[in-house]
């Protein structure tokens, strides 16, 4: 019997940090990521394996099929609803050998689900080259034995046992090899059960945990631990600018180049015009900063994957219940400095509906990826590239760290604010973590990560960036041909201009902040647009270079970047928001008060400047 894509579907299940994913990514080669940290996401991943010749589905990680919290509670509701359909599939329970016990006791739960429901299932004991470097063994027969279903041992790391698992699937399948369950239906007794399998078959899990102990005795103490911390969050922010900029001055040198050679193709006139200055003005412009983004994405990547994610939202844990939030709530406003969106779904997983619903009002106060184009272009223009510390430390980045701590500190104050007042009533649930072991970061799905990241967000923000700054260049442009102070633009500008005035800037800047209301990333587009059409006929330049030359002073900037730094310009969050809150009320209550709360900081520092 041979099999097509038709065949048979593979389901993947496992608990948080079992390298379920990495083990999709290898067998799909979709490179779909599920961050290392319960409830950063509860999406499904699905992709064909030509390995395993069938359909894999990669279900969010699980610690039992009786769910604790939302996100679980909806992994397990897809994943029942998926067993009881009538199609061709196996199920494949990845477990992480170092920590077997644990393992074992969803494995159990999934096995009688299996029986119950007539479909065959698959144990696949991951991370086994963990115990080959601390000369660990265990005994797979007597496994095989107790359990009475398949078992195999891989490494998605190294990839040792892939071509075996493919020809395990394949028999289960073929063969309908359904589990027959005799394991005990209570919980405490399918935890006896899953803690004497695990002695048995001599893995034992306290010599495995002895360096991750010395090393947490550092980490997570209060001195060094906050010390760490520290250096670790300025380290990010410090990434973001110092890396990126080789990336950013290549991408900038090639749009130079790339302007100077199409807009010789075409001749004098609308069409050069066009091509200078609104897609390499405008569009370019956006370009230059992505490389902040892919920056940001791998930090954060290396930061989950080595196991230190976990540690710093136990870090935070005291401090945030001050604010009304509590430990869980750090990997969602980590997570928002990528993009709220993720973030807001992130929040999910707090068990206390009080602080999920704190987590979630600010997290659109964070410095996300979309400010980033943003806080660059006016940092650049701004501050000099001077550093310190034999180039450690730079200027540009302390500005970096300065907005993004000024989102943060803010969310910290509004939820302190809104928990004393507006949400003082709310049910608790004891703030309960797992620690992931420590482990070397897979550089390689890193950089994919971040790529992709970088990727998706150019292909989602692009198109809305060109279409408004073809709009913006037309209106920009006409019809005084390239004589921008008497375009339709300009009277339209000049009309708002008296809004913005205040804060020290003119009706050019207040198209931008208008327009970037559709996103924020926006407003580069725009500005670049402008100042491309209203020096038409110059070679491209960097906006940076133009915002130098335009008579922006010190206080406008920083008052501009403040602005940002706290308005609530997203569309796509405040549907997210409505979303998982079920209303209107609290995303409008948000859109006005941060809106409101922007402005008023805004020209208070333009006031001070």
């Amino acid at each position: 019997m041979t099999t097509s894509r038709s065949d048979f579907s593979v389901l993947l299940v496992g608990n948080p940090n079992s390298g379920k994913t990495l083990l999709f990514n290898r067998l799909t080669g979709l490179r779909k990521k599920v961050a290392n940290f319960p409830g950063v996401t509860v999406e499904l991943s699905s992709g064909y394996s030509e390995m395993l010749e069938a359909e894999v589905i990669d279900f969010p990680g699980i610690y039992s099929l009786v769910p604790l919290s939302k996100d679980e509670e909806v992994a397990v509701n897809s994943l029942s609803l998926r067993l009881k359909e009538d199609r061709p599939q196996v199920v494949v329970c990845v477990l992480d050998v170092t920590r077997l016990e644990r393992s074992l006791f969803l494995f159990l739960q999934l096995k009688q689900r299996c029986a119950e429901e007539k479909v065959p299932l698959v144990m696949l004991l991951n991370m086994v080259d963990q115990l080959a470097a601390h000369n660990l063994v265990f005994d797979l027969k007597l496994l095989e034995r107790e359990l009475g279903c398949p078992v195999i041992e891989v490494s998605a790391r190294t990839k040792l046992g892939l071509n075996d698992l493919g020809k395990i699937t394949k028999s289960a399948f073929q063969d309908n090899i359904i589990p027959v369950s005799h394991e005990p239906s209570e919980t405490n007794a399918l935890k006896i059960r899953a803690k004497d399998l695990a002695r048995r078959v001599g893995v034992k899990g306290d010599l495995l945990l002895k360096s991750q102990y010395r090393i947490d005795k550092i980490v997570l103490s209060k001195a060094f631990g906050t010390i760490i911390f520290i250096f670790t969050m300025m380290f990010l922010f410090q990434a973001i600018f110092s890396w990126a900029t080789p990336l950013m001055d290549g991408v900038e040198y090639l749009l130079f180049w790339l302007s100077g050679f199409v807009t010789k193709l075409f001749p004098t006139g609308p069409v050069s015009d066009f091509v200078n200055d609104a897609l390499f003005g405008g569009f370019g412009s956006f370009l230059v900063f992505v490389p902040q983004i892919f920056v940001l994405t791998f930090i954060i990547g290396l930061l989950e994957d080595s196991g230190y994610l976990a540690r710093a939202a136990l870090i935070c844990h005291k401090p945030l219940s001050f604010f009304g939030l509590s430990g869980r709530s750090f990997v969602p406003l980590l997570t928002g400095h990528a993009c709220a969106i993720p973030a807001i779904f992130a929040a999910r997983n707090i068990e206390s509906p009080r602080r999920r619903m704190l987590t979630m009002m600010v997290v659109p106060l964070l410095s996300c990826s979309a400010r980033l184009p943003v806080y660059g272009l006016f940092i650049a223009a701004l501050i000099p590239s001077k550093t310190y510390l034999w180039g450690m430390v730079g200027l540009q980045g302390l500005g970096f760290f300065a907005l993004y701590f000024l989102g943060l500190m803010t969310a910290l104050f509004v939820s302190a604010l809104a928990d004393r007042t507006l949400l003082k009533q709310g049910g608790e649930a004891p703030f309960v973590l797992e620690l992931p072991p420590y482990r070397l970061p897979h550089i390689f799905s890193l950089l994919r990560k971040a790529w992709d990241s970088s990727y998706a967000f150019v292909m989602k923000a692009g198109p809305v960036i060109f279409s408004v700054t073809v709009v913006i260049w037309f209106l920009g442009y006409f019809p005084v041909q390239g004589v921008l102070s008497e375009s339709y633009l300009a009277h339209m500008g000049k009309w708002i201009e008296p809004v913005f005035s205040p804060l020290g800037i003119d009706w050019k800047f207040g198209v931008a902040i208008l327009t970037s209301f559709l996103a924020r990333e926006v407003f580069v587009g725009t500005l670049g647009t402008l100042m491309g059409v209203q020096d038409a006929g110059d070679d491209f330049h960097g906006l940076a270079e133009k915002l130098q030359m335009s008579g922006l002073t010190l206080g406008s900037g920083v008052a501009l970047l403040v602005f940002y730094a706290l308005a609530m310009q997203c569309v796509a969050t405040l549907a997210v928001l409505k979303k998982e809150l079920g209303s209107w009320k609290v995303p409008s209550l948000v859109f006005v008060a941060y809106s409101l709360l922007a402005y008023i900081a805004a020209l208070i520092v333009y006031q001070l400047f």
